[in-house]
């Protein structure tokens, strides 16, 4: 009964936690949407100049995978091109990590003042930018509240040898991370997925290389619904999606390879710090690794994707003198 009971309140806070990042991501688009497709149009002249985009969009947005839904939505429409493109798709990878790094802050006592001035705001509020400013700081505390439900059910988890023999499964890297991915996949956000993860391991319910498999499931987990976005466009914009799937493919591989490696210069690197901070620390030290990597490859990985997806061959009528 205690287990079905921890498991309800994980369920719930995994609501709340849900819910909060929505609305907080509905806040922030409403804020910062225009500034946002102005800059994924206009400001991707080279990788590094891309780079930056994505990773200020999605700083404003707070989520990559609608960073790169709208990324492909202007390359579907012709105002981009999949090489600008590529420098976006890495920006947002380090761009997403900020969400991690503000899980791990675990402020829950700031949760009950953003619920309070945030249902106000969004109630009450003047204007339109008010009422902007109040959905976020509302999704903002329901975010935190759900984290810190969860931590405070799955506690109790540790005392189980039932459940933490189950958790301990996760540690193997490749069970870990096709259970990241499924979930991830499920839930459509590997931010959240990554917000579940740090409450998961400061409740003590799962370790260290257990996050960070679960973390590379995550990497794979959020190409589906940018995969999706790519039914029924164009070349460039196809190419785009695949792109990114290669891009997290490639580093979860290399992860997985070397997952001992990394996890010892995550725990050397964070010292004596908590658990959640060295997730915190695994998570952007992974994406920035891989994307010093794909910086350096990315002519020859764009020009092996459009030999893989050649230019639809033109009808039989196109050369018909008929057709003149």
């Amino acid at each position: 009964m205690d287990v079905f009971r921890g498991i309800l309140g994980l369920a719930g806070g995994l609501a709340l936690f849900l819910y909060g990042v929505s609305l907080m991501s509905s806040g922030l688009e409403g804020l910062s949407a225009t500034r946002v497709r102005h800059i994924v149009t206009h400001c991707t002249r080279n990788i590094f100049a891309g780079l930056a985009t994505g990773t200020v969009a999605t700083v404003l947005i707070d989520s990559s995978s609608v960073v790169i839904i709208l990324l492909i939505g202007t390359v579907k429409a012709g105002l981009a091109t999949f090489e600008q493109a590529i420098g976006v798709i890495l920006g947002a990878n380090i761009g997403t990590t900020l969400s991690t790094q503000l899980y791990a802050l675990q402020i829950e006592e700031l949760a009950p003042v953003g619920l309070a001035v945030g249902f106000g705001l969004s109630s009450w509020g003047r204007s339109t930018r008010q009422k902007q400013i109040g959905t976020l700081l509302l999704g903002l505390g329901l975010l935190f509240t759900g984290l810190h439900l969860m931590s405070a059910v799955t506690a109790p988890f540790r005392s189980d040898p039932r459940l933490m023999a189950y958790v301990r499964v996760l540690e193997h890297p490749v069970k870990g991370a096709l259970a990241g991915a499924v979930i991830t996949a499920v839930i459509q956000s590997s931010s959240a997925m990554m917000g579940m993860v740090i409450a998961l391991a400061a409740g003590g319910a799962i370790t260290l290389p257990a996050a960070v498999a679960l973390m590379f499931g995550a990497e794979i987990g959020t190409c589906a619904d940018t995969l999706l976005a790519t039914l029924g466009g164009s070349r460039d914009a196809i190419l785009a999606g695949l792109f990114h799937l290669v891009f997290n493919v490639v580093s979860v591989a290399l992860g997985l390879l070397f997952a001992p490696q990394f996890l010892g210069f995550v725990i050397g690197l964070s010292g004596s710090a908590p658990v959640v901070q060295q997730i915190a620390t695994a998570h952007i030290l992974f994406n920035v690794l891989g994307v010093v990597l794909f910086v350096a490859i990315a002519g020859p990985v764009s020009r092996a994707l459009r030999r893989l997806l050649p230019e639809p061959a033109a009808t039989p009528y196109a050369s018909s003198p008929l057709s003149a």
